[in-house]
């Protein structure tokens, strides 16, 4: 038996060698962040290698060259601002605090942001707000303005002196008066691209992004709630739920008229509906041609006129002019009838009868028994930036593979993800569909999260449509009906998706293609909004742009641009920056030229998916999904998607090969065998 002075010195060696052994483990992540780095580096290389083909020189050699109508493919980074700290309850009482401006100031300012490609997409009183909020400040000449690899989070007009934009060490322009820059900080926290330097003494006008979200959010929240306060004073619209009231208010359009304008005559047919927010109107009628018209009654702020037209057609009885400047809210008979019927409430039978039900319960109880020792590793399947995927068997039973996603919890903390991962672990853990990952049990350690994810052999959209170069009619409806299913899955559970592409589509050994990776989904409830700038920016709907706030029809927006880039291979939408790829969607889908190999029934349900106001997108509207199911280009599908036995058919179509469908497409069936070979473990 050792003396005490004995045990202390070996618990000091003990704790000592625990010490260096900690150390040791530290040295080794840093290693394999590293060379994660350099995985990344070079599946970027290999990347733009596969985009060559090889020819052969007049010498008789071969030689790589680039087919010049195929571009580089490389993965997109998603991106998500920080959740705003704004709530949404609380906005109708912030103060928001004005900065006196002379009268050349404030045209200045007001011009610079209406010339902007972005500022000018802004309603009129959202700019004259901007301009009242933003503050001066001065720098002398030599100053660093922006700084090239600076977190961001300010825009700037300048009103006098010049800068000069650089890049590394070369000049890429001057800036003079009158000029907005800087503007993508106010989107989301993003890194400086260019270094601004002040050529002169300069004064600028400034506004950050925490004072430009408030301006937007307040501005469209006031602007939806008198809306709403209008629409609930009519009688014909009381027994309207508030999610289709809510609709109804977001395709309302503000029509002005100056004084003695007519806004209705009597004798004219007509389909549209008003309500007055400013102003006052005059009603008249006329009895017969040869007497004057006899004044009936004035109109003023919350009345309305024009009901019988948005029930048929409607014949004018009177005339309305207006008194003064008045303007009018207006919806037409066409989109009325569009959003009345209320949001599709999916039937949820097809994933929660009781068979399902049963099925689900005894997943859980044979999975909450599970410890992260009950698996083994058998290989890596990918490698990402801050976690990777390994296949994984159970020790018991060898026939039960799973995919193991690997999270680091010190670069989840780094980054503030803490809530999009807890938010992607439960949304995940209650979504059931055939065409989404299941995740069946989390677990974690003192260094990672762990995932335990449905297994997915048949590889990443991404990568068949990057070796393919793009799909056919047959092949992208099939892909875009399974998206379909999952999206009508996530929305009728007020789920919004927010981060469709290829590189979140994954195959399974049949072929069928699922939504993963739901770090972006969000539960917001049916009928509500949110206003976390986040996705890919080639694939952001335009309300998430200019932050009106958005909800689950920003995932039909995608949808389109989806649709579009499996048919064509590149998106429609597209810059050498995120800046630059915003201002073009802003134009919008009317302004893209679409290539020949893109049918006429493809392009029309592609438009009618991207429309900018968001309550006349196709799946947005009465009949919801069905929409877009019915459509001529998708009904091939829908009769197969849609049914309980889709996979037993599917499978079968498969097989048989028709003309003209996904079976014709050699392409996902040998990369189901490829993978099905490779595996480790039986099928």
């Amino acid at each position: 038996m050792g003396t005490l002075r004995d045990l202390q010195f070996a618990l000091q060696t003990k704790i000592e060698e625990l010490r260096q052994r900690d150390a040791l483990i530290d040295e080794l992540e840093l290693e394999l962040d590293s060379k994660d780095d350099l995985i990344r580096q070079l599946q970027g290389e290999l990347d733009r290698l596969r985009t060559a083909s090889v020819s052969l020189n007049p010498s008789g050699t071969a030689e790589v060259t680039a087919l010049p109508d195929e571009p580089q493919r490389t993965k997109r980074q998603a991106i998500s601002a920080e959740p705003t700290g704004l709530d949404p309850n609380q906005l109708t009482h912030v103060t928001l605090t004005n900065y006196s401006k002379s009268e050349e100031s404030r045209e200045l300012i007001q011009k610079a942001l209406l010339e902007n490609d972005f500022m000018k997409h802004l309603e009129a009183s959202q700019i004259l707000t901007i301009m009242d909020c933003m503050y001066p400040t001065t720098l002398a000449q030599g100053c660093c303005v922006i700084q090239e690899g600076d977190d961001g989070s300010t825009v700037y007009v300048l009103e006098e002196g010049s800068v000069e934009v650089t890049k590394g060490e070369q000049k890429l322009c001057t800036i003079e008066p009158g000029k907005v820059f800087g503007e993508l900080a106010i989107l989301y926290n993003c890194t400086r691209t260019a270094t601004v330097t002040a050529l002169t003494d300069i004064k600028l006008w400034a506004i950050d992004r925490q004072g430009f979200q408030t301006i937007m959010m307040r501005t469209g929240l006031l602007k939806h709630s008198n809306y709403m306060e209008f629409l609930r004073s009519v009688p014909s619209f009381k027994t309207l739920t508030e999610d289709v009231l809510s609709k109804v208010a977001d395709v309302l359009e503000e029509t002005h008229y100056s004084d003695g304008d007519y806004i209705i005559r009597q004798g004219a047919t007509g389909d549209t509906f008003f309500i007055i927010s400013e102003g006052q109107v005059r009603v008249t009628q006329q009895k017969s041609a040869s007497e004057e018209p006899v004044f009936l009654s004035t109109l003023s702020r919350g009345d309305w006129f024009g009901e019988q037209a948005l029930k048929g057609e409607d014949v004018r009885t009177a005339n309305v002019t207006a008194v003064g400047d008045v303007t009018c809210l207006v919806v037409d008979r066409e989109s009325f009838k569009q959003l009345i019927g209320g949001l599709d409430n999916m039937s949820n039978k097809m994933y929660e009868s009781e068979e399902v039900k049963a099925r689900l319960e005894a997943e859980a109880v044979f999975f909450s028994n599970m410890s992260l020792s009950d698996v083994r590793v058998i290989c890596t399947l990918g490698v990402g930036g801050f976690s990777h995927v390994e296949l994984v068997q159970l020790k018991n039973d060898h026939s039960r593979s799973f995919a193991m996603k690997v999270l680091k919890k010190r670069h989840i903390l780094d980054t503030s993800q803490q809530g999009h991962i807890l938010s992607e672990r439960r949304i995940m853990m209650e979504a059931h569909s055939p065409f989404t990952v299941r995740l069946y049990r989390t677990f974690r350690d003192s260094k990672y999260l762990y995932m335990l994810l449905e297994a997915c052999l048949g590889g990443e959209l991404w990568t068949l449509l990057r070796d393919r170069g793009s799909f056919d009619d047959g092949t992208t409806r099939f892909y875009a009906g399974c998206v379909v299913e999952a999206l009508a899955f996530l929305h009728c559970r007020g789920i919004i998706y927010r981060d469709l592409k290829p590189e979140n589509i994954i195959l399974d050994h049949r072929g069928y293609a699922k939504l993963v990776d739901f770090g972006f989904a969000k539960k917001i409830g049916l009928g509500k909004k949110t206003w976390t700038f986040c996705g890919t920016p080639e694939y952001v709907a335009p309300e998430i742009i200019l932050n009106k706030g958005h909800d689950v029809s920003a995932d039909y927006w995608s949808l389109g641009i989806l649709i579009f880039e499996l048919l064509s291979g590149s998106p429609p939408f597209s810059g050498s920056d995120p800046m630059k790829t915003y201002n073009i969607i802003l134009r919008g889908i009317d302004m893209v030229e679409f290539p020949k190999k893109i049918t006429k029934s493809a392009a029309n349900l592609i438009k009618r998916l991207c429309r900018d106001n968001p309550s006349e997108r196709l799946g947005n509207q009465k009949n919801g999904v069905k929409d877009i199911q019915k459509h001529k280009w998708k009904g091939l599908w829908t009769r197969v998607i849609s049914t309980v036995s889709l996979r037993t058919q599917m499978s079968r179509r498969l097989m048989r090969s028709p003309a003209g469908t996904l079976s014709s497409d050699r392409g996902t069936k040998c990369l189901y065998e490829r993978h099905r070979n490779r595996r480790r473990i039986p099928d």
